[in-house]
């Protein structure tokens, strides 16, 4: 459960201010605030705000507010911000034994990560950190294509992303990636694709999770719109790199559309459910065609500038 889900926003409680959607029922612990990163085009969240890590008894008292709150109630946990995993692995093992001690009954605990950050960090301390009780890591892969993952500076290559995923696969942790639909705009979508399915089958993550890029205020791409430099992608761009993108995925992981910018409500396991997945596609781009109303739904979300 969210402390902020029943309105409860203590001043002397420092909430994370973004979440996975897949997080919405899990108590929100701040370990750290912005991105140590924060350079990504495509991206307005923490802009303006300082990286930080929080003190230890910063976050124990957080904890153990959260604890006076909810007591044996908490079963799933987020860890924000944005790259928490920065942290020194001793820190990491006393936040998550204070909240085991403080919360039993927890059955999962996730933070976001950067593939970067687990490239570098040694496979012995994310084992260490993963028996401690960390057990999911969210983390953006946006696309597999080089060029562009230069474009949107990610700030990792196709290479990294790979040694990322096998490393924290092999240190036991679940591994989310997501995907940016659309980045490549109306020109790169078949490379944004292609790239993208060759990572995500080096990598087989257990999940893969598809955005629909909506150019944000405060970032770079948006900028860049508004003046002409990006061109967004059609919504039949975005289906047809949606489905060559599932066409070309030979992983066994489960593959989610869990976000209102999504044009198709797309979630199946792979590869059993791949072929029922890309009928939905084909049949949106079919019918997009002589159906204004859904085209106009699908239109307007592409201006969602509030996620």
């Amino acid at each position: 459960m969210t402390i902020g889900r029943f309105s409860l926003r203590r001043r002397d409680y420092d909430f994370p201010p973004f979440r996975p959607p897949s997080e919405a029922e899990s108590l929100l612990l701040r370990a750290t605030r912005g991105c140590p990163w924060n350079r990504c085009t495509f991206c307005s969240m923490y802009k303006t705000m300082r990286f930080e890590i929080r003190g230890l008894e910063e976050i124990q008292a957080d904890i153990a507010l959260a604890r006076s709150l909810y007591s044996e109630k908490v079963r799933n946990v987020f860890i924000g911000d944005s790259n928490s995993l920065v942290i020194r692995t001793e820190i990491w093992l006393k936040i998550l034994d204070s909240l085991f001690s403080s919360f039993p009954t927890i059955e999962r605990v996730t933070s976001y990560a950067r593939a970067k950050t687990i490239a570098k960090k040694p496979l012995e301390d994310l084992i260490k950190i993963r028996q401690a009780g960390l057990t999911r890591l969210h983390v953006g892969l946006e696309t597999g294509d080089r060029n562009l993952l230069k474009e949107v500076e990610k700030g990792a290559t196709p290479e990294e992303m790979v040694e990322a995923g096998r490393k924290a696969k092999e240190a036991g942790f679940e591994y989310s990636l997501y995907v940016l639909l659309g980045i490549g705009g109306d020109e790169k979508w078949e490379q944004h694709a292609r790239g993208t399915a060759e990572v995500l089958n080096q990598i087989d993550p257990h999940f893969i999770r598809v955005r629909t890029f909506i150019p944000q205020p405060n970032s770079p791409l948006f900028e860049a719109l508004m003046k002409g430099r990006f061109q967004s992608a059609t919504v039949e761009t975005i289906l047809k790199e949606t489905d060559l993108l599932l066409h070309g995925l030979c992983v066994t992981s489960r593959f989610l559309s869990d976000h209102i910018s999504n044009l198709v409500p797309l979630h199946g396991k792979l590869p059993e459910e791949k072929e029922g997945m890309i009928r939905m596609i084909e049949d949106a781009l079919r019918e997009i065609k002589g159906n204004s109303v859904l085209r106009e739904d699908m239109e307007m979300r592409r201006h969602l500038t509030n996620l």
